[in-house]
């Protein structure tokens, strides 16, 4: 597979390992990966700042975000901060911030930013996801101004429900590179 477009993956909390679908992609297709400073006790305002400077080191107009769980949440605040019309996102399995079930060592990822994104985008979830409810999910795409896609009971779309290598989500992220 091939795709025309820079690719950014962001990882959620905890960051990304080696079995991670995101980082089997960025060893596979050559995708670099929004470093931050602090993967365990994430700020918020420190996140979207290091995206927005990742981006800035491209043509915005070429830039596809690929972020998993809390990251979503960190895309948003990023595009209600800045604005930046990019190609798009794929945002995978994205973790509500105001739920019981959501870490307690993060800063600023809450209340969910529910504003339209200046970009086309794709939420996928799941319908048994600990991070979020399915309702909650739709709930974010369809105030995202995303597509949509519920992959039935995928857990948090990560390697410990079972995805490493994640072939369905390339051919999603190239609906979004269209």
């Amino acid at each position: 597979m091939h795709f025309n477009s820079t690719i950014l993956t962001i990882p959620g909390l905890g960051g990304s390992g080696p079995q991670h679908w995101q980082s089997i992609w960025e060893k596979q297709y050559n995708f670099t990966r929004v470093e931050q400073s602090d993967w365990e006790t994430p700020v918020c305002a420190d996140w979207i700042e290091n995206i927005n400077i990742a981006v800035n080191r491209y043509d915005p107009a070429g830039v596809i975000l690929v972020s998993h769980s809390l990251a979503c949440a960190a895309v948003a605040y990023w595009a209600q901060k800045f604005n930046v019309k990019i190609k798009g996102a794929l945002l995978a399995a994205p973790a509500d911030s105001e739920a019981e079930s959501f870490p307690t060592v993060t800063n600023g990822f809450s209340p969910m930013p529910l504003l339209k994104l200046p970009f086309p985008s794709i939420v996928v979830s799941s319908t048994n996801d600990f991070y979020v409810t399915a309702e909650r999910a739709k709930l974010f795409a369809d105030s995202w101004g995303s597509a949509f896609i519920n992959v039935g009971n995928a857990g948090h779309i990560n390697v410990s429900s079972g995805y490493g290598e994640w072939d369905e989500g390339l051919t999603f992220l190239k609906q979004v590179e269209i």
